[in-house]
């Protein structure tokens, strides 16, 4: 199985009749040195785990990534680090995913990142500031090594971007429950939920929400309608309180 394949496999067989987990950290972030530790204990809870690359202008990210990835930057966390450190540790279960902005991976190489991506066993990426109509480039440098360019899609994606969107996304798409940033509670009222069953009809992988997804209650709501929840912002304020992530991530679910 490709890399790219393992994320949906993993959406797909999690299941159960219930949204899959996946799981976001900023690396490095409570602390530089728990990284490892911190992000096989969200592993042992996801079915999919994202790792955001700290980045100075996190657009897309509100106050509680935000604050994660400029605490992270200042202890010198820097992607040429998370690959080495995912190279040295334990493989975990739950595929991973890179979370960055574009500038990070044009700093480092995009020649080099199918490679070092792969020497990581980091099976796909997510770069938020990236427009599909410029993503060509680095879509064909990650076919290489058959690594996932995962799409977003946002409720004011017009009906034909949104199909030839979808139609392009790999490992899962990207379905934002509502413009804006991340991190505010999102209520689901009847006109996302029929968003998502659009999305959900046209895409040939998985369809996850995210943005602002933090309870059990919005999971169950979300049942049926997508293949995986997103939850970032509130997995990131567990860590920084010092509680486990995987009984955390235990709670969202029913079984």
């Amino acid at each position: 199985m490709s890399a790219r394949d393992s994320i949906s496999a993993a959406i797909r067989s999690a299941n159960r009749g219930e949204p899959a987990l996946v799981g976001f950290l900023t690396a490095g972030h409570p602390s530089r040195e728990r990284f490892r530790e911190h992000l096989q204990s969200v592993a042992a809870g996801a079915d999919v785990v994202e790792i955001g690359v700290p980045f100075t202008d996190p657009m897309a990210d509100g106050v509680t990534v935000q604050r994660s990835s400029h605490a992270a930057l200042a202890q010198g966390v820097t992607l040429r680090w998370i690959f080495s450190e995912l190279e040295a540790m334990p493989r975990v279960r739950a595929p991973l995913l890179l979370m960055s902005y574009l500038n990070p991976l044009l700093a480092f190489g995009t020649e080099r990142l199918p490679e070092a991506c792969s020497r990581a066993g980091v099976s796909g990426l997510i770069v938020p500031d990236l427009p599909f109509d410029e993503s060509a480039d680095l879509r064909k440098a990650l076919d290489t090594r058959e690594i996932a360019l995962v799409q977003m899609v946002t409720p004011v994606t017009e009906p034909r971007r949104l199909k030839e969107v979808c139609a392009s996304s790999q490992g899962f798409v990207y379905a934002v429950t509502m413009t804006g940033t991340t991190g505010k509670n999102v209520s689901v009222p009847a006109e996302v939920l029929s968003y998502l069953d659009r999305v959900r009809a046209l895409a040939p992988v998985p369809v996850c929400a995210g943005f602002g997804i933090r309870s059990r209650e919005q999971v169950e709501l979300l049942r049926g309608h997508v293949d995986g929840v997103v939850i970032g912002s509130a997995l990131v304020e567990v860590l920084e309180r010092g509680e486990d992530p995987a009984r955390w991530l235990k709670a969202l679910r029913s079984v």
